[in-house]
């Protein structure tokens, strides 16, 4: 008896597998609009994923950090390298999709085939990732990208969801925020693998990087205290004095320490697990909005609540048993 060799992807596949931008971004589209087929799409493509390395960017509004992203494509892109950038951009209030700053921001790589940019809009999830941002990162691995860039909202404290979805997590802050434990306080520098002082020529980035300094010692012993600190001046792009080929190695530096050898196999089933609880939380959450729909749309429930016909609990509880 012959072995059958495997069939060779057709179709869509085949073309997101050969880098094909229409089809990709149609993909993307879909996913992120959950439409019917899209996800047997992706889970197609999973066996061609696992060689891209993905760079969370984040970090408190106005650090900068699309700068950063824009230098940091510039960086790698000047190295020979394909770059992937997911941009989770805050929600619009009147249409529900993404406002598109950072894509307007990163133009001057709009025509470069070896950069693909793509925003999503959060659409009311918390820890500054869209839903979709795994599914997106996914495709441009299959791509062939060689990096996978992943920049956040910026939302504050509540942004650790980035963790889950990057192999570095890269944390910009600024000087001048105008609390001098800014960042002690912010529970994004307790996820950093690289912490940056982006505007580094302003006045104030000795005390910032004294502070940041400072949490890092007050840390638990261990590689959470491991963390380089890296200034920058995003707005020189990757001349001499920005800092970006200082935090590309930085980013390097992580990568090595922390992806080869004998934790590596630890921190790949980390990642799928979290990966896993997120998927299991949005597949929960669209059948939770599908049993309320069921019984007349939340508006109605929560009525009900308010005519204290029922109550909250019992509410949920009917709820879950109907999933």
């Amino acid at each position: 008896m012959t072995d059958t060799a495997p069939t060779a992807p057709t179709g869509p596949i085949a073309a997101i597998l050969a880098g094909d931008v229409r089809t990709a971004a149609r993909l993307m589209r879909d996913l992120d609009d959950r439409r019917p087929g899209a996800l047997d799409t992706l889970k197609a493509l999973f066996p061609h994923t696992g060689k891209a390395y993905l760079v969370g960017i984040t970090g408190n509004p106005g650090a900068g950090k699309s700068t950063v992203v824009d230098a940091l494509i510039a960086h790698y892109r000047a190295a020979g390298e394909k770059v992937g950038v997911v941009c989770v951009d805050p929600t619009s209030p009147f249409s529900g999709g993404a406002i598109l700053g950072d894509r307007i921001r990163m133009q001057r790589h709009a025509l470069d085939p070896g950069v693909f940019i793509r925003s999503l809009a959060t659409r009311g999830h918390l820890g500054g990732l869209s839903r979709s941002t795994f599914d997106v990162a996914h495709v441009l691995d299959a791509m062939g990208f060689d990096r996978v860039l992943i920049e956040t909202v910026g939302v504050g404290q509540d942004e650790v969801d980035v963790m889950k979805a990057a192999h570095t997590t890269v944390v910009v802050t600024v000087p001048g925020l105008g609390d001098d434990i800014q960042a002690i306080k912010s529970g994004l520098l307790e996820i950093a693998d690289v912490l940056v002082v982006n505007k580094a020529d302003r006045e104030g980035a000795d005390r910032t990087e004294r502070d940041l300094m400072h949490m890092l010692d007050l840390r638990a012993h261990g590689e959470r205290k491991d963390v380089e600190i890296v200034r920058t001046i995003a707005t020189k792009g990757t001349a001499d004095g920005s800092g970006i080929r200082e935090l590309a190695q930085a980013v390097e530096a992580h990568r090595m320490r922390s992806w080869q050898g004998p934790t590596a196999a630890a921190r790949s089933v980390a990642r799928a697990q979290a990966h896993l609880a997120e998927l299991v939380r949005a597949l929960l959450a669209d059948r939770a909005a599908k049993a309320m729909a069921a019984r007349g749309g939340l508006a109605e429930i929560a009525q009900a609540v308010v005519d204290h016909q029922t109550d909250p609990w019992t509410v949920a509880e009917q709820l879950i048993e109907a999933l």
